[in-house]
This record gives C-alpha cells, structure tokens and sequence, in this order.
C-alpha cells in the first residue's frame, strides 16, 4: 500500500467535516477528485475506510486506524513546513554569539532582552568565546556572530562597526595614582593589574597601553566578574582599566576615581563579525542595531 501525505489529509478532512463537499472545499480540490482519490485508497488498501450511505459520513475500522496515523503525522509534518516557512521569510533562525569581549555582557543583555521580544522564533544562545578561537568558530557555522574589537580580513566575513568606547583606568580614591589628571603606562610598572581571564592579546590595557610601551605591570591578577574586579580596586589591592560603559556606576563614586589612559585618552571600536549571507537577514539587521544604540544609552550615564 503505497500511501501519500494528501491521502491522511483526506481522511483527516472528512472526518473532521462528515461530507465529501466541505472536506472536497477544504482541501481545495473538486468533489469528484476526492471521490476518486477515496475509491482509489481503498483499492490499494483491499478494505472498504469509510461506512457508506451513512449521514454524517463515517469512517469504517479500517478508516479509523488510517485517521490515527494522520493525527500523529500531519501535525509533525505542518510543524515542519511552518518553520521551513519562517526559515524563508526571514521571521526564525539561530543567533548564537561568540563574545572575546570579557566585559561586554554588561550591555549584551539588555540588547538581548530587547531582540527576544521582536523575534521569539530565532534561537539564541551565547558563547563567550574565551576557550577557543572564534573567527573560525563563525566560518565553520559553530557560531553566527563575534563581537570583537579586533577585525580582520576574513574571506566571506563582514565586520560591521557597531559603537567607540574607552578604556578607563580604575583605582581607590586612596591610591597613590589618584591625583594625576591622566594615565601613562609606565605609571603601572609598579602595580598589581586585576583583569579578566582573558589572553592579553584581547585585553586592551596589553594590546593598547602597555605593551607598545614594554611596560610590565609588577603582578596581574585575573578574576571573573566585574563586581568583585571593583571590590578589590575600592580595597586598594590593585588597579583595573574597564571599558566607560563598566565603570558608569562608580565613576562618581566618592571611593573610586577613574582617569583616562595617557592625555587624550584611548578609543576603541567594537565589531560584530558575521558570514557574508547572513548580515542581509532580517533578524540580524534588527540585533546590530540594538548592538550600536542599547550601549550608548549606558555610555549617556556617563556625561
């Protein structure tokens, strides 16, 4: 018995409808196509699926076992041709992020916050990033989007510039670097450093400050959150330099005080990186535009 997915529709339909007329309306076809489709069924099952000159119409035992396997089918099958659809309009897909930017969850829930409401159907989901090297992470489709402050020339990868923001070096109020207007990098040669457990090479303080001048700083010292990053600075057992949309809520602080790094100051610029053909989805223009304006907002806290 050779059945097809418009066979268990049909069943389905008449069943649920008691005629050959609704259920013919229903499936879009002509009564006289429907009784043949139903005359030809039976001719291959050797079994007579419905109880005739019966009003409504009644499916026969034969029919009712056909009727079970399309309730437990067809649903699945229009599960799957639904979300082929939104696949195609653009309305669901994967949004899995790689982040080498440590502090960057700061600003990276809210903005996630924000998409889910606008695109519950795209699947999201974050990897930090700090466990293995994320550009080819993106070309393998491991992941969808990198935020760096590191572009590179990849082939089939678009960097699109998302917001600038500073580094800001971070010390107590009662530490012996608290009175100077601005940072230089030797002024850390003799200080404990507290970072996050990043390599250097993404680290800003390294990459930016301190190692183009072959200044060492006396200790580094890693830790995780940025909570606690503050707690050790306040209790003068190190420095710190966060990005400004960290330290927002000490920088008036009457404990902490915050300089930039050397007189005019430092500025980077964060990036999202995504393959070529998924920077025109729909779904991913709406969450870069969150990723350049929700960061501002807690940048604007700071003037």
């Amino acid at each position: 018995m050779h059945l097809e997915l418009r066979h268990l529709r049909t069943i389905r339909a008449v069943h649920e409808h008691g005629s050959l007329a609704k259920a013919a309306e229903t499936l879009h076809i002509t009564q006289s196509a429907l009784s043949h489709q139903i005359k030809a069924l039976e001719a291959q099952a050797g079994v007579e699926l419905f109880v005739r000159r019966s009003k409504p119409m009644r499916l026969s035992a034969a029919g009712m076992r056909l009727l079970r396997l399309a309730e437990r089918v067809l649903p699945e099958v229009e599960a799957a041709e639904a979300e082929f659809d939104s696949l195609r309009t653009g309305r669901a897909g994967r949004l899995h992020i790689a982040i080498e930017c440590h502090a960057c969850f700061e600003w990276l829930f809210p903005v996630l916050e924000a998409f889910r409401h606008a695109w519950p159907d795209v699947d999201v989901d974050i990897r930090p990033g700090l466990a293995f090297d994320a550009f080819p992470a993106l070309q393998r489709e491991d992941v969808d989007v990198v935020i760096t402050s590191d572009p590179e020339d990849l082939d089939g990868v678009t960097f699109a510039p998302l917001f600038d923001y500073e580094p800001v070096f971070v010390a107590s109020s009662a530490h012996r670097l608290a009175a100077r207007p601005f940072i230089l990098p030797e002024d850390l040669r003799d200080e404990v450093l507290i970072t996050y457990p990043v390599e250097r090479s993404r680290l800003d303080v390294f990459s930016q400050f301190l190692s183009p001048a072959g200044v060492e700083p006396r200790a580094v010292r890693q830790v995780e959150l940025t909570a606690v990053i503050l707690l050790l600075v306040v209790s003068n057992r190190g420095v710190a330099v966060l990005p400004d949309w960290v330290v927002r809520e000490v920088r008036y602080n009457s404990d902490y005080v915050t300089r930039p790094l050397t007189e005019g100051g430092l500025t980077r610029r964060l990036h999202a990186a995504t393959r070529d053909e998924d920077a025109q989805r729909p779904w991913m223009g709406h969450f870069l535009r969150l990723a350049r304006t929700e960061p501002v907002k807690l940048q604007r806290t700071l003037d």
